[in-house]
């Protein structure tokens, strides 16, 4: 009966691609790969380790800093050993390599690899999470990322009404709030909003009700004169 035999892999995720390093467990690199992030960086990263290793995902151990996403969800779902490592302790196998200094993703994929090899003990084996957990964690990440997103966007709307109608940003501490961009829409520029009718206003503070001010109160700030100062 044939030795079982151990592959080690390290993993440097980022946003935008992944460094991989593929050692054996004498400590020989068979290979270090560039792979983006998504679906089909993925796919090309599991089906690399595969063939590099002989095939059998059992055989296979994968350090990584981070202890879920999609690429720890993808790896044990297809049978690889996975482990993580607190960044702490990852900083301490790194002096093994080079003494402190800027990071190196390509030198961090090595360590986590070399490191599971030599240290296993230190490495925190995972499991396939309850697809409720791995559920909430998606909808979390994606609330974090539209967060993200609306002050990006609300921020470009401020520096644009700034420019040219800036009586706008005295009625609202929040430029993406709903009824302050169903007023937008309604009075997008200063023009407009010299024949705008009051009673347009009044049912739509009513229609998301807003009572800290009247619509005879937003369209006196509205047709107030511009600063000077807030014309490039």
């Amino acid at each position: 009966m044939d030795k079982e035999r151990r592959w080690f892999v390290g993993i440097d995720w980022g946003s935008q691609e992944h460094v991989v390093s593929l050692c054996d467990e004498g400590g020989n690199k068979i290979g270090q790969r560039r792979f983006p992030h998504g679906g089909t960086g993925l796919t090309d990263m599991i089906a690399w380790l595969l063939k590099a290793s002989g095939g059998n995902p059992g055989e296979i151990h994968v350090a990584i800093e981070t202890p879920h996403g999609p690429i720890v969800e993808a790896l044990l779902e297809r049978g690889f050993n996975v482990y993580s490592i607190n960044p702490i302790q990852l900083d301490r196998f790194r002096d093994r390599f080079t003494v402190a200094g800027a990071k190196d993703d390509s030198r961090d994929a090595d360590v986590l690899a070399d490191s599971l090899r030599t240290d296993m003990r230190a490495f925190r084996k995972l499991s396939v999470a309850d697809p409720v957990i791995v559920e909430l964690r998606e909808w979390s990440r994606t609330d974090e990322e539209l967060k993200v997103e609306r002050g990006r966007l609300t921020n470009r709307l401020e520096h644009q009404l700034w420019r040219y109608f800036p009586q706008m940003l005295e009625l609202a501490d929040d430029v993406g709030a709903n009824w302050f961009l169903d007023l937008f829409q309604a009075v997008p520029t200063p023009e407009k909003a010299a024949s705008v009718r009051e009673k347009t206003i009044a049912r739509l503070l009513k229609s998301h009700r807003i009572r800290r001010f009247d619509a005879a109160h937003v369209l006196s700030e509205l047709l107030r004169p511009q600063p000077l100062a807030s014309v490039d």
